[in-house]
């Protein structure tokens, strides 16, 4: 048997031992599991409802980028017409 397979099957093993021996607790107390899965649990969701907030920002930001943008635009087409006419004379 390899190295590599050998290192997988104890890693395997181990973990499944923890997880036994994790699952075989019988407590009305939270564990490390329970409060560090309820601590992920919350920064999910806090992460979730920034990242919507984000967005919406982002959204606001670039439409107000994109509408001076055209306005910018708009503004050296009339004076590149304006020259245009003033070169026709």
């Amino acid at each position: 048997m390899s190295i590599k397979r050998f290192n997988t099957i104890g890693i395997v093993a181990t973990v499944i031992a923890v997880a036994v021996a994790g699952c075989g607790k019988n407590s009305k107390d939270e564990g490390v599991g329970e409060r560090t899965g309820a601590a992920l649990d919350s920064a999910a969701e806090s992460t979730a409802e920034a990242a919507k907030t984000t967005g919406k920002k982002i959204k606001e930001v670039t439409g107000q980028a994109v509408e001076k943008t055209g306005e910018v635009i708009e503004k050296a087409g009339a004076a590149v017409e304006k020259s245009g006419e003033g070169m026709q004379k």
